[in-house]
């Protein structure tokens, strides 16, 4: 069986290593960038994207796959709504890896936004903003150019600061409670933006955020595809093994 998983999650590597070698299961990893999963994986691994819904069309005819796991960030959802509409057009079976998203606990600040765009309504002028949201949304932060954004990404920036006010701070995760703290206190940080995206590598900084008493504006997790969800990793698995040996009816 040729499995194509589409990868850019933790649980994405971790189904990776565990599928790696296994005699019955051809896995291609694809990733959108090589950014987040630059050690190697232990199977085959494309990088860059498919050209659209003609493209991954042929790609999947092209390469034989026969089944699709989709473990893709929570907030990719274009590529996840594509990867679901094709495969049922197409026959193939299909799942989404996705993980709970984060709630609020004793102690949170957490305000919930539906997009970037509302992070100006609660987010007083002047204030020190922590941006985890991505290079990629920093131009849907509109009226936030009195707000100082710092924005941490992995790699170097290509280009300028596209806001007003912010710069860019390098840091490559995972980061414990302690490094948080210490990081957003150095920053003299007033307010997090944060992606509901779940999972815990990068819940430290929400849990540094509690102890410093910071508020979040935290990014609802836009619609998924209907379809297969699987939280877990050994959800995954299990999935997998299913389509290696089917149920009787």
């Amino acid at each position: 069986m040729r499995l194509l998983l589409l990868a850019g999650t933790t649980e994405a590597r971790e189904i990776a290593a565990a599928l790696a070698g296994n005699p019955r299961i051809e896995v291609i990893v694809s990733l959108a960038s090589g950014t987040r999963m630059a050690r190697p994986l232990g199977v085959t691994t494309r990088i860059g994207g498919f050209g659209g819904s003609d493209g991954f069309t042929a790609y999947l005819a092209r390469e034989g796959i026969d089944a699709v796991l989709d473990a893709t960030h929570p907030f990719a959802v274009e590529m996840s709504h594509r990867t679901r509409d094709l495969c049922s057009k197409l026959g193939l079976p299909c799942a989404q890896v996705l993980r709970p998203g984060w709630t609020p606990g004793p102690g949170d600040r957490w305000t919930t936004l539906n997009d970037e765009s509302e992070a100006a309504q609660h987010i007083p002028p002047g204030a020190q903003v922590f941006v985890a949201t991505g290079r990629q949304t920093l131009e849907r932060y509109i009226g936030m150019g009195d707000r100082m954004m710092i924005c941490r990404q992995i790699d170097a920036s290509s280009g300028p600061f596209p806001l007003p006010q912010g710069y860019f701070l390098p840091g490559r995760p995972p980061f414990t409670v302690a490094q948080e703290v210490a990081l957003f206190r150095r920053l003299s940080i007033d307010w997090l933006i944060v992606k509901n995206a779940g999972g815990d590598a990068s819940r430290t900084k929400l849990d540094a955020a509690r102890q410093l008493n910071l508020p979040v504006a935290m990014i609802r997790r836009p619609s998924q595809p209907l379809g297969v969800q699987l939280e877990t990793v050994a959800d995954a698995l299990g999935w997998v093994k299913g389509l290696q040996c089917p149920v009787s009816p």
